[in-house]
């Protein structure tokens, strides 16, 4: 004795086929995560950063590369215009609390270091991105005077090609000219 599919049922089962057909020839993603990466090359520390809103790491001075965090979305394809927001927070006197007479975390201390935060600076930098072809993760350069470089490579920073292999340690200049 056979048995016949209702309508809906029917309807049902063609919808499902036609959607596992579809998953099977869908086209590439236009957007890949892509994990983040920082460098520093100032004498400040970078307490946090972020990229379109996704977060990256923290860093001492004159340090980068090895902690990645993830992920920015970014085209599989580069095209001209191509922006990200940066934006981060430093600490222009790393290491302060060392110093400080308090016990760490008493009262006075935890007052001396709110007098230390209120010393943080706040930045914020609309970076265009350079064409890429293959990359494997977005690289922030934060330089002296709140310059800040993008690398999307799929070479490493120190190696020939790659396209921001300024020094880490660079000095602050006196007086910064950026607008």
């Amino acid at each position: 004795m056979s048995k016949r599919l209702s309508p809906l049922a029917q309807h049902t089962l063609l919808i499902a086929i036609a959607v596992w057909i579809s998953g099977c020839s869908a086209a590439p993603p236009e957007n890949l995560p892509t994990p983040i990466e920082g460098y520093n090359h100032t004498s400040a520390a970078i307490n946090w950063f972020k990229v379109n809103g996704a977060g990256g790491s923290n860093f001492g001075p004159h340090l980068g590369g090895g902690s990645q965090t993830c992920c920015v979305s970014l085209p599989t394809k580069w095209r001209p215009g191509l922006k990200v927001v940066i934006e981060w927070e430093k600490d222009p006197n790393v290491g302060a609390s060392r110093f400080w007479k308090e016990p760490p975390f008493s009262d006075a201390w935890n007052q001396r270091m709110e007098e230390h935060r209120s010393h943080y600076t706040h930045h914020r930098a609309v970076v265009e991105l350079e064409p890429f072809g293959e990359f494997g993760s977005l690289d922030v350069h934060f330089f002296p005077c709140d310059v800040v470089k993008v690398a999307t490579s799929n070479t490493i920073y120190g190696q020939p090609g790659y396209p921001h292999n300024e020094p880490l340690k660079m000095e602050e200049p006196k007086t910064c000219q950026n607008g």
